[in-house]
């Protein structure tokens, strides 16, 4: 079989996270004979490549959760620019799960690496969140898994000073050295931190899915995609 033949990979699910409301950006690790391959991110034909319930969803109409072990149909990979990771997922076959992890198993297959941080700058709110598109034609990944020990929500509504009252999840944590704010699009973290007041929510350690966004006005953002907080 070739690269481009269809196929069905099993993966380990590292990211649900909020895209195009009821979509989804699903992502996760190939799993191969035990052992870890490369990241997958399977995508739909729209434009935007958002994956709706119905494309997601167990025959019994579950849907993956964080630390599955799915197999998901793909008819290709579609890579675009520094999202190499992208497959189109094939609507007409249902998800199977096939088994589930421990986060402490994550422990493997960590990303040692800086996110990005090369030619990085920074929104308002934000702390080394963006990356120009002219920057980001050079990255060849989109997806990292890191640990971090000093995990913080910040719940708050950044555009309340330009009459903007929409409360948003904002992670701060320190990588490699440095320190980031960026914004958080896990569902399950949302629900939870958007029902709290605004404030500061001290987590500790965690694993975190980190991925950059598809390109918006010459930039391309990095998101906290997905948290696995320790003693989950």
């Amino acid at each position: 079989m070739t690269r481009d033949e269809p196929t069905t990979k099993t993966v380990l699910i590292l990211a649900n996270s909020r895209k195009f409301e009821p979509g989804r950006c699903v992502a996760g690790i190939e799993v191969i004979d035990g052992h870890a391959g490369v990241w997958v991110r399977p995508v739909s034909a729209r434009p935007h490549g958002e994956v709706s319930k119905y494309e997601r969803s167990y025959e019994n109409g579950d849907e993956p959760e964080l630390l599955d072990v799915v197999e998901i149909p793909l008819v290709r990979p579609v890579p675009v620019n520094y999202q190499s990771e992208n497959w189109l997922l094939d609507p007409s076959v249902y998800w199977a799960r096939v088994g589930q992890v421990s986060h402490r198993s994550l422990e493997r297959i960590l990303d040692g690496r800086d996110l990005w941080i090369d030619g990085t700058t920074s929104t308002r709110a934000g702390l080394h969140d963006e990356v120009p598109l002219s920057v980001a034609a050079h990255h060849t990944d989109s997806l990292r898994l890191i640990y971090v020990s000093d995990l913080q929500y910040r719940v708050f509504a950044p555009g309340a000073d330009f009459g903007n009252p929409k409360r948003r999840v904002q992670a701060h944590f320190t990588h490699v050295g440095t320190e980031y704010r960026l914004w958080v699009t896990d569902p399950n973290v949302e629900d939870a931190l958007l029902a709290s007041p605004d404030g500061i929510y001290a987590i500790g350690g965690a694993y975190l899915t980190v991925s950059l966004s598809e390109p918006h006005n010459g930039y391309t953002y990095k998101l906290v995609a997905a948290v696995m907080p320790l003693g989950t």
